[in-house]
């Protein structure tokens, strides 16, 4: 039952580039209007939280503060005015806004501080969310894969579908092939683009690329990219797909579509950091554009991407590489910096 004076194990960033903290923290006293009490079971870690944990974007003004925006829990408690889940319900935890009301954000308690969170928060036994950060889930789907569901799969949809406007038979580059750039090959083959180049430096990963519908794969340390792909697709790439963030990649992305072709950039730059492109072929319908989690409204493509699933139209066998107890988190990251990792899945205490 859930009450004031409750305490859990969270994960918590206390200071920029280092290790989280792992400790009890205490729960709000109540919840406010439009928010409701999770029982995590699964989280994800997507590179969002590597950037967070890095201050890529900047200097962190919130510290200390929780993190964790993909995963898979079951509502404990809803305070009033929340209409579009209920207790008992699974559901799909994600960063995006979708229906419902959009809550004031959580404050929790630790050594006599406050924690900062945000309107949803993953790396915690139990996390208070905004109802608009919610879906609810068919309660037989496995809530492991329903966390993939929180960021990866549902951003890959929208770069593929809103972002990119991906159409059949349509060449398409994808370059870094983690969680969300392998996500994209798979909805992209789920559309029928071709071919489907995916780029990574990691062989295991480019391995796991063709399972999940790339026709070629390049190890860009091994070969020269740009001579590469050009022998495939001579008149460039209809759409190229950075998931890197990386200065150079996110050019040559730019500079290896054809003349209408499409640029979108998935992967988060360091804060200051520039691109130099010629803009010269923007003029001509060339498109260079950010995605901001392919735009989606989760609440809508959620339940249908679940069905497409159930349906046997895509798999997601095989995109969770690694799995780890909560209390393994700093080591999770660590392999994640090294590449070693496609996604991750953190199993909460409530859910091993």
């Amino acid at each position: 039952m859930w009450r004031s004076g409750v305490f859990m194990k969270a994960a918590i960033l206390v200071e920029s580039r280092r290790p989280l903290v792992i400790d009890e923290i205490e729960l709000p006293a109540q919840l406010e209007y439009g928010q409701v009490l999770v029982k995590v079971l699964y989280t994800g870690i997507c590179g969002a939280q590597l950037n967070e944990i890095d201050a890529r974007k900047g200097p962190d003004k919130f510290l200390p503060h929780l993190l964790g925006h993909e995963g898979g829990g079951i509502v404990e408690k809803c305070s009033p005015g929340v209409s579009n889940v209920k207790p008992g319900d699974h559901v799909v935890m994600h960063w995006r806004q979708g229906r419902g009301i959009q809550s004031p954000t959580p404050k929790y308690r630790w050594k006599g501080k406050v924690v900062n969170a945000g309107w949803v928060t993953t790396f915690n036994e139990y996390a208070v969310v905004s109802e608009n950060r919610l879906t609810a889930i068919p309660k037989d789907f496995d809530l492991k894969l329903a966390a993939l569901y929180g960021c990866a799969v549902t951003t890959a949809y929208g770069v593929v579908f809103n972002d990119a406007q991906l159409k059949s038979g349509e060449s398409l580059v994808v370059v870094g092939a983690g969680g969300a750039g392998m996500s994209v090959i798979m909805m992209a083959s789920l559309m029928g683009a071709n071919p489907i180049i995916a780029v990574d430096i990691h062989e295991e990963k480019l391995a796991k690329a063709r399972k999940f519908g790339a026709t070629h794969v390049i190890n860009s340390k091994k070969e020269k990219l740009h001579e590469k792909i050009a022998k495939i697709l001579p008149k460039g790439a209809d759409v190229a797909v950075d998931c890197t963030g990386i200065k150079s990649i996110r050019e040559l992305c730019y500079e290896i579509t054809q003349p209408q072709g499409r640029t979108i950039l998935v992967g988060v730059p360091a804060a200051g950091e520039r691109i130099e492109i010629d803009s010269f072929p923007l003029h001509f319908g060339k498109i260079i554009t950010g995605s901001h989690g392919g735009d989606v409204a989760p609440d809508y493509v959620i339940p249908r991407l679940m069905a497409l699933q159930n349906a046997g139209k895509f798999s997601l066998k095989g995109m969770i590489s690694h799995e780890f107890a909560f209390d393994e988190i700093n080591k999770a990251i660590m392999m994640m910096r090294k590449g070693e990792v496609l996604r991750c899945i953190l199993r909460m205490p409530a859910g091993q």
